[in-house]
């Protein structure tokens, strides 16, 4: 059974437990590999501290309304946040650090900021 490097997909020659063909290869692999994850996690990053800005430029006092429509207006995007609060009642807060919001029924939205006390 022929097997192949990992990386430039040349014929491997050697051990049976080989992987790539030289070390340049190994390294091109692992690199490329990691370079694409930490990609993904800086544009996640990004989008969360942009709706944390959001969420802090909105909510000054700590507990604003405002509407769907001028709150989704700001760009802010809703399938990212860091954590998820339920209360007694059931509601769910999401949250992007310490600043979050809530879906109302009448197509608002309640802006909070968490207490760390």
């Amino acid at each position: 059974m022929e097997r192949f490097c990992l990386d430039c997909l040349q014929p491997l020659k050697g051990r049976s437990d080989q992987k790539f063909c030289s070390q340049h290869c190994r390294n091109n692999h692992n690199n490329g590999n990691k370079g694409l994850a930490q990609n993904a996690l800086k544009t996640i990053n990004k989008i969360l501290r942009k709706n944390r800005e959001i969420l802090k430029r909105l909510n000054p006092d700590g507990k604003t309304r405002i509407s769907k429509q001028q709150f989704l207006a700001t760009g802010i995007m809703l399938n990212y946040f860091t954590h998820v609060y339920k209360n007694k009642k059931g509601n769910i807060y999401y949250f992007c650090y310490e600043y979050g919001y809530l879906s109302l029924d009448n197509n608002e939205y309640l802006l909070v900021t968490e207490y760390k006390g």
